[in-house]
């Protein structure tokens, strides 16, 4: 694929597809880590005289974080220390008029995606798309997060211009490329259980994993599939609907019992209160993290290691009684001499909770289900267009 440096943009029209959805408080997009790492980027276009065109999603129609990116596009001035400007709405005429009176360097963000026409459904016929195909030089794909979508801001021109990787795409593909070759520690939390399961499968049946270390949701199920079954934690199988995937967990666990760690002890919430159990007890109450045991055997494990890849939470460390496993690992692979991926919103929004400092990573990815899909090898489409149009 193209990189950002085998285009010359200065003074080119450069559309840059990023990710910036936010958590919306009050009514209100907030400060989060992908506004500030996409800024930074913006920030190095605009510094080499690029005219930087941003295009950006927030929510799903119908949702509650579904609204305009005007409040983004005033956070991203805030952190380029540049002059920034929107455009409401999805007048194509007014986009065209502003991209005309650009000038190098100038930085302009449009209207959310999502509010266009055919931006998920007739792509062909969606009228941003076509606007920036007669007036833009090169497309940079800039997220992996959206890599997964065929939408039309995402693929949609990379059949009329020049197009390639921005940074932030380019570092997160690095970062996946340095999980090749050699076995990596997986650590899988957080609540997707089905997609945590291809994971599993692709990289244990590859021999990519040595080890895998279970928390969160996904501990829940394998503890459930491997007997320890209290009232709550089979009330939360039925209500997920995850009984129809406890054949297939089993299978996993018992083919590779000496490569998946399910925790040996846990954390439930009774009244608010941490009681620890041990899998040879059964404590009534929701699971809500791992137990001490099971974090000084992780520990072991981080510390023993030379790649790790985590993905998700070990509990439910927004409560403050029940979020020491998540902590703890996560400073485990902060302070091990591994080269580290952390992905998933959730072990971001943790490792931002419990101040640690980001630069103790290898890498902390923006993406979730995207990275997911890519780890369990499935190609993505937005990267496949990437790559033919690279190679035409």
């Amino acid at each position: 694929m193209r990189e950002v440096e085998h285009f010359e943009v200065s003074g080119k029209r450069v559309v840059k597809r990023v990710d910036i959805n936010s958590p919306i408080e009050d009514g209100e997009p907030v400060m989060n880590p992908r506004i500030r790492r996409h800024a930074k980027s913006i920030k190095e276009l605009s510094d080499r005289g690029a005219k930087v065109i941003v295009t950006a999603h927030q929510g799903r129609k119908g949702d509650d974080d579904f609204t305009s990116l005007e409040r983004h596009a005033e956070m991203i001035a805030q952190l380029t220390g540049k002059g920034v400007r929107f455009v409401p709405g999805t007048d194509a005429a007014k986009v065209e008029k502003e991209i005309a009176a650009m000038k190098p360097g100038d930085i302009l963000v449009l209207e959310n995606t999502r509010m266009w026409a055919n931006e998920e459904k007739d792509i062909g016929e969606n009228p941003l798309t076509k606007v920036l195909a007669k007036n833009s030089d090169i497309y940079l794909l800039d997220a992996m997060s959206v890599a997964h979508r065929e939408h039309a801001s995402v693929v949609g021109l990379t059949k009329y211009v020049k197009s390639g990787v921005g940074f932030v795409l380019r570092s997160e593909i690095n970062a996946l490329q340095k999980m090749e070759g050699g076995q990596v520690l997986l650590i899988i939390g957080g609540g997707k259980v089905k997609d945590s399961l291809r994971i599993m499968k692709a990289w244990l049946g590859s021999g990519k994993a040595s080890r895998v270390l279970l928390g969160g949701a996904v501990a829940v199920f394998f503890l459930y599939v491997d007997g320890y079954r209290n009232e709550s934690s089979k009330k939360y199988m039925e209500g997920e609907g995850l009984m129809e995937l406890a054949p297939e967990g089993k299978e996993l666990l018992e083919k590779y019992r000496d490569k998946i760690f399910v925790p040996e002890d846990v954390a439930v919430n009774m009244n608010g209160d941490r009681v620890e159990c041990g899998k040879g007890e059964l404590c009534e109450g929701p699971i809500a993290d791992i137990g001490s045991g099971t974090m000084e055997k992780f520990s072991e494990e981080i510390f023993s290691t030379k790649k790790i890849l985590i993905n998700g939470p070990m509990g439910m460390y927004e409560l403050p009684n029940f979020d020491t496993g998540t902590r703890k690992v996560l400073e485990a692979v902060a302070g091990s001499e591994a080269f580290s991926l952390v992905g998933g919103g959730h072990t971001i929004s943790a490792i931002e909770k419990f101040g640690i400092p980001e630069e103790k990573f290898g890498y902390v990815s923006l993406s979730g289900k995207a990275l997911i899909e890519y780890l369990s090898g499935k190609e993505l489409p937005a990267l496949k267009a990437i790559k033919e149009s690279s190679s035409k």
